[in-house]
């Protein structure tokens, strides 16, 4: 194969990493001087930051006035453990899984929760199942956006308006790059590290009235650590929906989070951000058009994720590809999920810059054609 020049301009941010993803562009560690640091989250100005997050957040992703938002431990996943082992039980439930993500959440209600009435709707890597096959007269639990395989739901319109089970959903990928159809979903769930490059270890829980009713007139049959529980003597611990978070947040975590939101009203809210990784998904598109050796995962355009975009490439080593790329300080950690398909994964969120992307094209070129010399 022949050698390609080793490009000459590198991204100015090489940070395409799916979590934790690369911060808002012009981010500096100054944007953290006003943190309230050395006092207590409980204090006044504690909670009050705390209860920021929560209103400006509710105000960029338009969510209803009804539902609750709260802030928890452990990010997205722990919040999805909290509603699965808060809200699951009553009814049957169907785990929809086509990425290691959702895997794991079925692995957890099979063998954690050991319930008895679970139907597991699957797909390979790259696909979807059979969202018709879901059942709404049961409880429904799903990744909006598969992190690890770069496929998506291609809209709500698949969920019954009149279910009389919940609709669980870990959009961790999804929120903040997509306008999700609150009335659809019971419980969402993410972290603030994803599309808002935020900082790890705390996560968002959103809950619908549905949600609240069931957590107050249903009761696990098994022991709930404190950390999950959300309700006390049978209702809901309102103070977690207004900034009473339940473990100790790191208030240089929340700073953070606050900067992030400012930022996204800045860039016109959530039509800004959407618009933003749109943009990002139509270069990786255009790219590939002209590029035979690489191509999406996903099956169908429907279904392409605009921020965790996984590519697989044709008689390559992705690995090798990678791990060039790094050295070189032109992309960072671009390497498939461990558990997926070989293949590169590209973070295209709203705080990636599409200029970014078009200057890492070339040196993917570059990368693989150095892979295929150092085979030949």
């Amino acid at each position: 194969m022949k050698m390609i020049p080793k490009p000459d301009m590198r991204p100015d941010s090489p940070n395409f990493s799916s979590g934790p993803c690369a911060k808002r562009p012009g981010w500096s560690v100054d944007v953290l001087d006003n943190v309230l640091h050395g006092r207590s989250h409980r204090s006044g100005p504690g909670k009050a930051r705390l209860a920021e997050v929560i209103s400006r957040t509710r105000a960029i992703l338009k969510i209803p006035d009804d539902y609750r938002i709260g802030i928890v431990p452990a990010s997205d996943t722990g919040a999805v453990e909290m509603a699965l082992w808060s809200l699951l039980g009553s009814r049957g439930v169907d785990m929809l899984a086509w990425e290691s993500f959702g895997a794991g959440w079925v692995g957890d209600v099979q063998n954690q929760l050991k319930l008895d009435d679970v139907r597991v709707l699957d797909a390979p890597y790259g696909a979807l199942p059979d969202l018709s096959q879901a059942r709404f007269d049961r409880d429904v639990v799903f990744t909006w956006n598969g992190t690890t395989s770069g496929v998506c739901v291609p809209d709500g319109d698949w969920i019954a308006a009149d279910r009389r089970g919940l609709t669980i959903c870990d959009a961790t990928s999804a929120v903040f790059a997509y306008d999700l159809p609150w009335h659809k979903l019971d419980v969402t769930t993410y972290s603030w590290q994803k599309v808002m490059g935020g900082e790890a270890a705390h996560g968002m829980l959103i809950l619908s009235p549905r949600a609240v009713m069931r957590l107050e007139t249903y009761t696990p049959p098994w022991p709930l650590p404190k950390i999950f529980r959300l309700t006390k003597s049978g209702k809901l611990i309102e103070g977690i929906f207004k900034g009473e978070t339940i473990n100790t947040p790191s208030m240089l975590a929340v700073e953070d989070a606050l900067d992030g939101l400012k930022w996204a009203e800045n860039v016109g809210g959530l039509d800004g951000l959407i618009n933003r990784c749109k943009a990002n998904l139509q270069a990786i598109e255009n790219w590939l058009e002209r590029t035979p050796w690489a191509d999406f995962l996903a099956t169908g355009s429907p279904t392409r994720s605009r921020t965790s975009v996984c590519l697989t490439i044709a008689d390559g080593d992705a690995r090798a590809m990678a791990a060039l790329l790094d050295k070189e300080a032109a992309a960072y950690d671009i390497g498939g999920y461990r558990d997926a398909p070989p293949g590169l994964r590209l973070w295209a969120g709203a705080t990636v810059e599409t200029a970014d992307l078009e200057k890492l094209f070339p040196w993917l070129e570059w990368a693989y054609g150095a892979t295929q010399n150092d085979k030949g």
